[in-house]
């Protein structure tokens, strides 16, 4: 049967922004996905008023107030002078920041943040709370890189271990078709991660790589299935670093779709260690969709 995406579908888009040219960005890269999907996009400013009112002044909070209306009202017209069709709705946040995108989202929008944010008592987007948006989230999260060339290379690239990952596969699928674009499945195994650190025979490897290819063949054709139209490219490469193949990749891509797995840590959710490594050096827009560690047994 054939599969025929809508917008509707990848669900709304939220961008946060904090006056810093990667949020701008951000927004502006949103504001293309949103049209993309045929959706309004939400731009929220989380100040946090309330919680810096137990220790900063009246003044001072209105000046933060003042402020972050008005960066409101200039992205919103920087967004509609880009995107004149599109419609741009506008949220100052009271609140923690993270708490303000998470809810603004609801249960299925698509949250965007910039790779960067400010520094100082302005911080909203700052590398940690980008990074807490992303671990903390249950609905995906775009953390936008490499944008800064204009050029689109044609390509959603998708990192997969397994048919564990379909979902994660079938949302870089719907991306891929509402930009026109080839999907490309990328499965990245570490010999010395699979085999521990044993000595091992070739027999084994190979029984090994066997095994994936097995797992990546049978990801590809049930998305080839379930996408007819869609050009699907698969490829698997045995490497000591899964993360540094896939930020590789990523320069030759439009958008990078990984699984956002988590591992745990005593003040709550992390972002696991490869996918850290891909929100602070991917080529490319990272989107992540949630997981928990015991989906695959790891927080990696």
């Amino acid at each position: 049967m054939k599969h025929t995406v809508s917008g509707s579908e990848l669900g709304s888009v939220v961008v946060g922004v904090d006056g810093s040219e990667p949020a701008r960005q951000a927004a502006l890269w949103a504001a293309g996905e949103a049209e993309r999907r045929g959706r309004p996009l939400h731009i929220v400013y989380g100040a946090d008023t309330d919680g810096r009112a137990l220790y900063a002044s009246v003044e001072t909070i209105e000046r933060v107030r003042v402020a972050g209306r008005e960066l409101l009202d200039e992205i919103a017209a920087a967004v509609k002078k880009q995107h004149p069709g599109l419609v741009a709705t506008t949220e100052f946040g009271r609140g923690d920041p993270v708490a303000s995108l998470h809810r603004a989202a609801g249960r299925r929008g698509t949250i965007v943040v910039g790779n960067r944010g400010l520094g100082g008592f302005n911080s909203l987007l700052l590398g940690s709370v980008g990074l807490k948006v992303a671990a903390g989230a249950k609905t995906p999260v775009i953390i936008v890189r490499g944008t800064e060339s204009g050029a689109e290379s044609g390509t959603v690239l998708a990192g997969v271990r397994d048919e564990r990952d379909l979902d994660c596969v079938r949302y870089a699928a719907r991306e891929a078709e509402l930009r026109k674009a080839e999907l490309r499945l990328l499965q990245v195994w570490n010999v010395l991660q699979s085999v521990g650190d044993v000595m091992t025979m070739m027999d084994d490897i190979k029984e090994i790589a066997d095994e994936y290819v097995r797992h990546l063949t049978a990801l590809t054709e049930r998305i080839r299935r379930e996408f007819p139209d869609l050009s699907v490219r698969a490829d698997a490469e045995k490497s000591a670093s899964v993360a540094g193949v896939l930020v590789e990749a990523s320069r030759h891509a439009d958008l990078l779709v990984m699984g956002g797995r988590r591992a745990s840590a005593y003040l709550g959710p992390t972002l696991g260690r490869h996918t850290h490594s891909l929100v602070h050096h991917s080529h490319c827009p990272v989107l992540l969709i949630p997981r928990h560690p015991d989906e695959h047994g790891s927080g990696s």
